[in-house]
């Protein structure tokens, strides 16, 4: 990104103007952006009505039933806080390691992880029954059993990430609109601040599985480092996506260095990640025991039910196939190897961490019942609305800060 112009800036700049300027920027662009925006925004209502109809007629215009409690909502839910914790492998290099050249970009996955920990907020909201009730999570004000209450720890430390990204980008931001070097006591503890607390959002939520006694599938120790592995992978690829596009539709082009970096910690993320695999799936099908009655529908099905079985063995093609691309040197390269690689692995991780595991951790129930879910129409709905208001969210940060830092609000 260019260097901070200083010289002609208007120090009477005050943070009101700057978001009077910000909300002109969020709101103006070229036909190929209102377009963008405008299909957006229609998704975003289309899952906005499906979920009013859902509170309205009740939760039985979804796939869930009393033996399936939790399903395409909690499964993107748990995608979307590994996204956001996976946006810290741009600020470990950056600030621990003092690459230069991260420093550059790290804003752009602190942008990814507010978007990340907003839409994965609006999971949980649209899977209350009883919207009106989620003031009983939050804590002091609601009714909530803390600190023993896992589910009120998720909702500290994923409010906790939101406001410190929120901090930091904003600080960010407008130091720079102002013309002025940021004072590093004001932004930098916060930072390595969310380095701790990118890991704590994950593992609290492996936690919340596998603390639930009554489903064996989910009570393993490897849940929450595997949390973490596929986090280290999702996050990093879908921040090189997010600079790819921004180099095709602003014209910023990110230096190659940080790109590289995160392949490299995406290699090593994704080995780890399938080795840990590997082994739960030798204890499982090898060992034997209750988790084994989960793995075996969703692996191979169960008693002529196999509903899973392909959502799992896609995200294990998917895993696989963009491992093995990833290894490939034309993947340090700009190129389309480099992309299928990142989208291969974001869908195989998002069925992994959703379909194939939340859902089978209730199938068979603890009744050794196999009642099958498959998400509704309203659920895909409301699904594709939150994805589509994260986008919005994520193109006007992304479009503020190509703006801010290539300094076209500075005139003379």
């Amino acid at each position: 990104m260019s260097s901070t112009r200083t010289d002609s800036v208007n120090p009477t700049r005050s943070y009101p103007h700057f978001l009077w300027w910000g909300l002109g920027e969020a709101t103006n662009g070229g036909i190929l952006f209102y377009v963008w925006m405008f299909v957006l925004t229609a998704i975003s209502l289309v899952g906005a009505n499906a979920w009013a109809n859902q509170v309205a007629q009740g939760m039985i215009v979804t796939g869930m039933t009393d033996h399936v409690s939790w399903g395409l909502y909690i499964a993107n839910f748990t995608f979307c806080v590994g996204l956001a914790a996976g946006g810290v492998m741009m600020v470990i290099p950056a600030y621990l390691y003092d690459d230069e050249e991260m420093h550059k970009v790290v804003i752009i996955g602190e942008a990814v992880a507010i978007a990340a920990i907003v839409m994965s907020t609006l999971s949980v909201v649209v899977d209350l029954g009883r919207p009106d009730r989620f003031w009983h999570l939050l804590p002091i004000i609601g009714r909530v059993n803390w600190p023993m209450s896992m589910l009120t720890w998720d909702v500290i430390v994923l409010n906790g990430y939101l406001l410190i990204n929120l901090h930091i980008v904003g600080y960010l931001l407008y130091m720079r609109f102002l013309g002025r070097k940021p004072n590093p006591a004001w932004y930098v503890p916060f930072v390595f601040l969310s380095i701790i607390w990118a890991i704590s959002i994950h593992t609290v939520t492996a936690f919340l599985y596998c603390g639930l006694g009554g489903r064996p599938f989910w009570n393993t120790a490897l849940l929450a480092p595997r949390f973490l592995a596929s986090a280290f992978v999702s996050g990093p690829a879908f921040i090189i996506l997010v600079m790819r596009v921004l180099r095709i539709t602003t014209g910023y082009s990110a230096p190659p260095g940080p790109a590289r970096t995160l392949i490299q910690i995406i290699r090593v993320a994704m080995t780890i990640n399938l080795i840990m695999l590997a082994s739960e799936l030798f204890t499982l099908f090898y060992a034997g025991g209750a988790h084994a009655a989960s793995a075996q529908y969703l692996f191979f099905g169960s008693h002529g039910h196999h509903g899973l079985v392909p959502w799992i063995w896609t995200a294990i093609v998917c895993n696989l196939v963009g491992t093995v691309l990833f290894f490939m040197p034309a993947a340090l390269e700009r190129g389309g190897i480099r992309i299928a690689a990142c989208v291969l692995c974001i869908v195989g991780i998002w069925i992994e961490k959703g379909m194939g595991l939340i859902i089978p951790g209730f199938i068979p129930s603890t009744l050794h019942e196999i009642v099958e879910y498959t998400p509704s129409l309203v659920e895909w709905k409301v699904t594709a609305g939150i994805w589509a208001f994260g986008f919005l969210l994520l193109t006007v940060l992304l479009k503020l800060i190509a703006k801010v830092f290539a300094g076209d609000h500075v005139t003379g």
